[in-house]
């Protein structure tokens, strides 16, 4: 009799742990089922994402943006890993599906880029041809809104450049053409960006740059989000694209631009998505949305903390005083 229990009980035990398992594999067939699931419905493809493209076996980051005109035109922005954003006229949506093509804005052929992807419950995925001819493949996820606290408080500063050699920082690309110089950061021509080691979210940054006639440089915020440097003139009427803008989304109010060969100043503050710039002393951005990423961004992972970095491959630039305060 008790062996016959015993052997009851070694039946039901693997009896539940069949049933378990069991259980397991409905429930993550469940879960990858509705995450392949098509979204029929376009306005499944309205907001705001964060684009990984793999090019050449690597990931680039990209950006998109969707919203509907009227009562159902799909229009939308978008921005590549390099350039700005660009307007996007219409959006096809057929059963989930849908695409666009927009002219080529630096790329040097005459080709349309072609983005052609599907919506899913929980992501976007599909295909990039670039003007280039390049064809490369996509996914997406919805970016993150990044609303902070109202009631900031800030930590001690932070001396992100020591004066004396590139501690903390490090190079773009294989060959480094910074150095230092009577504690100035210099990059005598161009080459690769300068990237902190550290990462950053919420904060506060001052950074003091000179450059030569007809330079251009940038400061990445989160290695992200580009403030443009750039050797325009001070009548120029302001844009997203000249001093102070940021790059290709935001307007600054006036142009505060002093010229070449003269140090001027930048006093950031990024909280969440929300930016203030004051160049040379005068507010020229207002505690603005950045929608996105900016062409040139380290990555598209909005979420996530990132670097302070020097655009250092367009043309000659000098950096001082760079002192970053964050958010506790």
């Amino acid at each position: 009799m008790i062996i016959l229990l015993l052997i009851f009980e070694k039946n039901v035990a693997q009896s539940l742990r069949h049933l378990t398992l069991a259980i397991v594999c409905c429930l993550c067939c469940s879960v990858n089922a509705q995450s392949n699931q098509v979204s029929t419905d376009s306005r499944g493809l309205v907001g705001r994402w964060d684009l990984k493209v793999i090019e050449n076996g690597k990931p680039a980051p990209s950006w998109l943006e969707v919203e509907i005109s009227g009562i159902k035109t799909l229009v939308g922005r978008f921005v590549a890993n390099g350039g700005s954003a660009r307007p996007i006229s219409q959006i096809t949506f057929d059963s989930g599906n849908f695409s666009f093509t927009i002219p080529p804005q630096w790329e040097q052929s005459d080709k349309d880029l072609t983005l052609q992807g599907t919506v899913y419950k929980d992501h976007i995925e599909g295909t990039i041809q670039y003007p280039s001819g390049g064809k490369y493949s996509f996914t997406g996820t919805k970016a993150p809104l990044l609303t902070s606290a109202n009631n900031i408080t800030w930590g001690k500063p932070i001396k992100l450049f020591n004066g004396i050699n590139l501690d903390g920082w490090q190079p773009s690309g294989n060959v480094n053409q910074w150095y230092v110089k009577e504690g100035i950061l210099i990059s005598p021509h161009e080459g690769s960006n300068l990237i902190t080691v550290g990462k950053y979210k919420d904060f506060k940054l001052h950074v003091e740059f000179k450059y030569g006639n007809q330079s251009n440089s940038g400061v990445y915020l989160r290695g992200r989000y580009e403030v443009q440097i750039i050797d325009n003139p001070p009548t120029d009427h302001p844009n997203s694209h000249l001093f102070g803008g940021i790059y290709g989304f935001l307007v600054p109010s006036e142009m505060a631009v002093k010229g070449p060969d003269q140090w001027q100043s930048f006093d950031i503050t990024l909280i969440g998505r929300m930016v203030t710039v004051v160049a040379n002393g005068r507010k020229i951005i207002c505690n603005q949305e950045i929608p996105g990423i900016t062409g040139g961004a380290l990555d598209s992972e909005e979420g996530q903390p990132g670097p302070i970095y020097f655009q250092g491959d367009h043309g000659p630039i000098m950096f001082r005083n760079i002192v970053l305060t964050p958010a506790n």
